[in-house]
């Protein structure tokens, strides 16, 4: 596990992708991150005939994670963690 507090994950996740939008600001910064990597999962950012399964875009989504440059191990870890965890809700 990592030593980051989950709100502080939003702007790290928002390093990644930076061309997210924010719909509900009133929201806590972690439901907002849950919101955003559930409709990355579920590929919701493409259009429809171009979606692809959620295993796909968890795997991609990993794969950027993993690669990037701009976030440490432990802020990697982090957002790693809800990823799985999302992805296990989606499953259910």
């Amino acid at each position: 596990m990592t030593n980051i507090p989950s709100g502080e994950l939003l702007p790290l996740y928002l390093k990644l992708w930076n061309n997210r939008q924010l719909l509900k600001k009133e929201q806590k910064p972690e439901e907002i991150l849950s919101e955003l990597i559930r409709r990355e999962l579920l590929d919701e950012n493409a259009h429809p005939r171009t979606r692809k399964s959620s295993y796909e875009k968890f795997y991609l989504s990993i794969t950027r994670l993993a690669e990037s440059g701009a976030l440490t191990a432990d802020e990697k870890q982090g957002l790693l963690s809800l990823y799985i965890e999302e992805m296990k809700t989606l499953q259910k």
